[in-house]
């Protein structure tokens, strides 16, 4: 064999870079359960991404009570607050951008505190109407119910013999009404109620008042 052949077997035979960068490439072992977690954890972050903006998009601003407010008094803008709630629509709460237009209005009903407002918490209503009065009375502690009487009650003032004065044949007079506003004077400690009444019976009934021999009678107040 001659002196080339000899080299030529040994480059093929040798060891070195060459021989290295010609070695086949390690195989890549596959690992299922990490891809699996891999996989897991992508879609557990889209769900709490699709939760986050739902979330946020389905939140509204709107009125709530910042203190009970009875019923019938004017509200005032300071008697409401703006919150974000995640409210049902179905309920239609008051938008806190209808601030200005609730402001001015009438409680339609008792709103305890934090209550949301709705549409119907609220009334445009004019009191008196235009075929109707107010009648204003004080009343001492003998002359009402023991209890609190609120907006909207039905009531009957009952005329009262004088004091001396035997009782009157018959049913005593009376008129029906109902109170539009009430408040313990703090100079007198009397009841002072408002009495909405038809414009017909305001002087009949005011009347009666003026001789004080009157008391306040408090109807049921289911509906």
């Amino acid at each position: 064999m001659s002196s080339a052949a000899t080299q030529f077997d040994g480059a093929l035979t040798q060891e070195g870079p060459a021989a290295t960068a010609l070695a086949p490439p390690p195989k890549l072992r596959r690992r299922p359960a990490l891809m699996a977690s891999a996989i897991g954890a992508i879609c557990i972050g889209a769900l709490l991404a699709g939760w986050a903006w739902t979330a946020t998009t389905t939140t509204h601003e709107v009125l709530v009570a910042r203190h009970s407010i009875e019923r019938g008094a004017v509200i005032q803008a300071d008697d409401l607050a703006r919150v974000r709630l995640s409210a049902d629509a179905a309920l239609k709460p008051v938008s806190a951008s209808q601030l200005e237009e609730v402001v001015g209005q009438r409680a339609a009903t008792d709103i305890a505190e934090g209550v949301m407002l709705t549409p119907t918490s609220v009334t445009s209503e004019v009191v008196p109407a235009a075929d109707q009065s107010v009648v204003g009375v004080a009343l001492t502690p003998a002359q009402v119910p023991g209890l609190a009487l609120h907006y909207g009650d039905r009531v009957r003032i009952v005329a009262t013999p004088a004091q001396g004065e035997e009782l009157p044949a018959g049913t005593p007079l009376t008129t029906d009404a109902t109170a539009v506003g009430v408040h313990v004077s703090e100079e007198t400690g009397q009841t002072v109620v408002d009495l909405l009444v038809p414009k017909a019976d305001a002087a009949v009934l005011a009347t009666r008042i003026a001789t004080g021999n009157i008391a306040l009678v408090l109807d049921s107040r289911e509906r």
